[in-house]
């Protein structure tokens, strides 16, 4: 595992943005895992501009996102489908045939998570994966338990997770129970995988995380069994970890 050390947010997000690129400009046609939520946020910006200035070229690219709310249509404004459009797919010159999530308004769930399974397996895999970190350790949806998950499935909310997403709805109320989501083993299948994680509420997890035990109570715990993870966490995050770097 690489631990990247970060002055900030915006230093964390251009050099995440370094690293996909890169993956881009080597291979035009790769598969990219993305994720969503306010760590990757600065990371798309980046990319956004590398674009715009005609550093990057995204038609090639296929995306496979981690999850989608269950239940939640795709226009609604809090769905990961209207996030990826928001803050990048609109802005770049991907084609909107070649970008998947899962689908959030499959009342099957077992239909949708093998539907999503097959998609990823279509594609040929993923070339890198980009992950933020929850609070309780949670990478995707894959929330604490006594297994690692393996392929996409349904997952209940942990109500730490459904509080930590309440700001960006109306009210607690709103925010939805269920996801789907990619599953850990699926995750592990990744080429590459990128973590990005930055603020001092973070220094506690990101400690147990990545200098802990490897344990489904911790699910980011597993990346530590990964030949190619990249780290990237602001000073802040790291404040925890002094002396284990």
């Amino acid at each position: 595992m690489n631990i990247v050390k970060a002055k900030d947010y915006h230093d964390m997000s251009r050099k995440a943005a370094n690293m996909i690129s890169a993956q881009i400009i080597l291979k035009p046609a790769c598969v990219l895992g993305l994720a969503t939520g306010s760590s990757p946020i600065g990371t798309y910006e980046e990319l956004i501009k590398r674009y715009q200035d005609g550093d990057l070229d995204f038609s090639q690219v296929t995306t496979v996102n981690l999850d989608e709310y269950r239940g939640l249509p795709r226009e609604n404004d809090q769905s990961y489908y209207y996030f990826m459009n928001e803050h990048l797919f609109q802005k770049v010159n991907i084609d909107a045939s070649r970008t998947f999530l899962p689908d959030g308004m499959e009342a099957d769930h077992e239909a949708a998570c093998k539907k999503y399974d097959g998609i990823i397996r279509s594609v040929g895999g993923v070339d890198l994966q980009l992950l933020g970190l929850g609070h309780n350790g949670h990478i995707g949806f894959n929330e604490p338990g006594n297994v690692f998950e393996k392929g996409t499935h349904c997952v209940d909310l942990s109500e730490r997770t459904i509080q930590a997403n309440t700001r960006f709805f109306a009210s607690e109320k709103d925010v939805p129970r269920q996801a789907y989501t990619m599953g850990i083993q699926t995750i592990m299948a990744a080429d590459k995988i990128l973590l990005v994680v930055s603020g001092e509420d973070k220094a506690e997890i990101v400690k147990a995380a990545f200098f802990g035990d490897v344990t489904p109570q911790i699910p980011a715990s597993v990346l530590q069994l990964h030949r190619n993870v990249t780290v990237i966490a602001d000073e802040a995050a790291l404040s925890k970890c002094e002396g284990m770097l």
